[in-house]
């Protein structure tokens, strides 16, 4: 009898130990599953912060330029005094030392001749010339820059044209 008892306990062994090796398979894929999402979701949230962290220096840097533009200003107006000149002197320090940082961090001008690009450049007019090439930057009314190869502000610009054959209306 103990031949029988064996056999009848063979195959429930087996099933039992299938059953033991299709649970721990099913453990091992939710786990592999769950480690998955665990290192999807760090590198979401890792891409989120820099985002977040790009977008908050991009409006800094952006705020910076108004500065920026602010002592480009006064560095236009004539010093026609001694406190002037000295005054003069510190401002332009100043925006020395503002446009160092801003360019360490990978802030760029544009250009301020050349062709016009839409990407790059707003036109605010055109300008009849034969002087500078059709289609090309006449002068820059308000510096553009870009940061890191991404535009921060387009460049405000007039664009050259052909002069117009005609000036006078045909009589007919």
């Amino acid at each position: 009898m103990e031949s029988t008892s064996r056999e009848d306990e063979g195959p429930n062994q087996e099933e039992s130990l299938e059953a033991v090796l299709h649970e721990r398979d099913e453990y091992q894929r939710n786990w592999q599953r769950a480690l998955a999402d665990y290192q999807n979701l760090r590198r979401r949230l890792s891409t989120d912060v820099e985002d977040a962290v790009k977008r908050g220096k991009q409006s800094l840097i952006t705020d910076l330029l108004l500065v920026l533009d602010s002592l480009d200003m006064a560095l236009s107006a004539p010093a026609t005094t001694s406190e002037a000149s000295s005054l003069r002197k510190g401002v332009e320090l100043t925006r020395q030392q503002l446009w160092s940082a801003l360019q360490r961090d990978g802030v760029t001008e544009m250009a301020s001749s050349g062709p016009f690009d839409s990407a790059w450049h707003e036109a605010v007019a055109r300008v009849e010339t034969k002087d500078v090439q059709d289609g090309h930057i006449f002068d820059v009314l308000r510096k553009g820059y870009a940061w890191n190869g991404t535009v921060l502000r387009p460049a405000q610009v007039r664009v050259a044209a052909r002069p117009s054959s005609s000036k006078a209306g045909s009589k007919g």
